[in-house]
């Protein structure tokens, strides 16, 4: 079944002072956008098969003329559609790119169990999965087919990249990229690392034995994944369950107990330095994994064709919703999605 919905782009022209003068003149030094370029999409649900489970999301496609390049949404941990995806994609279907946002497997309407289990391996296979799907589509470039990895999504973007040559380039926004120094700087020391690998290890072999899944909070407790309490400010309120909040789609604040062994594990600096394709990473002063982790990641990558472009002063949490700042990203994401093209 596929819903279809139209939408019409509208500038706002408001007043700005302080704080927020100061990001407006971040994002216009970041590249201005003609306003009168922002056009109408078309916004269809969208179903597909990713490894026997169904993938749940929403196509957003400029009502321009096509074909047109597309891009691949995948968000921060345990995510779903609705959360910091759409805010990028809207944003870039007004710019003249197609962009599909989906609850991966496990997560939201896509199917999968145990429910919000985080698995970097299933949700790269999704990606995959998306891309054969958008390169199937009639009005879609398959030669113009790009991937854009926002905070923890950033390694299973980048895993993709590297083993799918469908992918004509790489963004990768607000990165909380998945070494051991970045464990470290969230759990404080090796052995609160090597604790949490414990638990989620034992969590994962009583699974294989039971069938039954032990869960964490992802906020909001001090064994939650992630414990600041900046961070659980902004998620908490996503898990009201209230009926009318059917925009905030299905996220829940709890994740497998086993997942952790999955993020704390990870290498992906490691893979990063094999990435050959055009890749824009977008980073600022207060975001995810410092400042530090960030710029020797984009030093080791080995593509000829890579941009870093710094937002001074922006925290995580703007990334995710501070229109000023995604602005910001997305008037650097569209130009460098639209400029290349896997046939050329």
């Amino acid at each position: 079944m596929i819903t279809r919905r139209v939408f019409n782009s509208i500038a706002i022209a408001t007043p700005l002072t302080g704080a927020f003068a100061a990001l407006s003149s971040a994002a216009a030094s970041s590249g201005d956008v003609d306003q009168s370029a922002l056009g109408s999409y078309d916004v269809q649900t969208v179903s597909f098969e990713s490894s026997g489970e169904t993938i749940v999301g929403k196509l957003l496609t400029p009502a321009s003329e096509g074909p047109h390049p597309a891009v691949v949404i995948i968000g921060p941990v345990a995510f779903v559609k609705e959360q910091s995806p759409v805010q990028y994609a809207t944003r870039l279907a007004s710019r003249g790119l197609a962009a599909l946002i989906f609850d991966p497997r496990y997560h939201g309407e896509s199917t999968g169990t145990p429910r919000r289990y985080e698995s970097g391996e299933a949700k790269v296979e999704d990606c995959q999965a998306v891309l054969g799907f958008l390169a199937a589509q009639d009005g879609i470039d398959p030669n113009r087919l790009h991937l854009l990895g926002i905070c923890q999504g950033v390694n299973w973007a980048i895993e993709t990249a590297v083993t799918d040559d469908r992918v004509a380039s790489l963004g990768v926004v607000a990165g909380h990229y998945l070494t051991a120094e970045t464990a470290r700087m969230y759990l404080g020391s090796d052995a609160a690392v090597e604790a949490r690998m414990e638990r989620a290890t034992k969590a994962a072999a009583d699974f294989e034995k039971t069938g039954k899944a032990s869960y964490i909070p992802i906020v909001g407790a001090e064994d939650a994944l992630l414990t600041a309490t900046a961070i659980a400010d902004w998620y908490l309120p996503w898990d009201n369950r209230a009926p009318w909040l059917t925009f905030k789609g299905g996220w829940e604040n709890r994740i497998t107990a086993m997942s952790e062994a999955g993020i704390w594990g990870w290498r992906i600096d490691e893979t990063a330095a094999q990435l050959s394709m055009p890749v824009l990473m977008i980073h600022g002063d207060r975001a995810a994994s410092g400042q530090d982790i960030p710029r020797r990641i984009f030093e080791e990558i080995a593509s000829e064709q890579k941009t870093l472009h710094w937002i001074d002063g922006a925290n995580q949490l703007q990334f995710y919703e501070d229109p000023l700042i995604i602005d910001a990203a997305v008037n650097a994401l569209a130009p460098h999605f639209l400029t290349f093209d896997r046939s050329i």
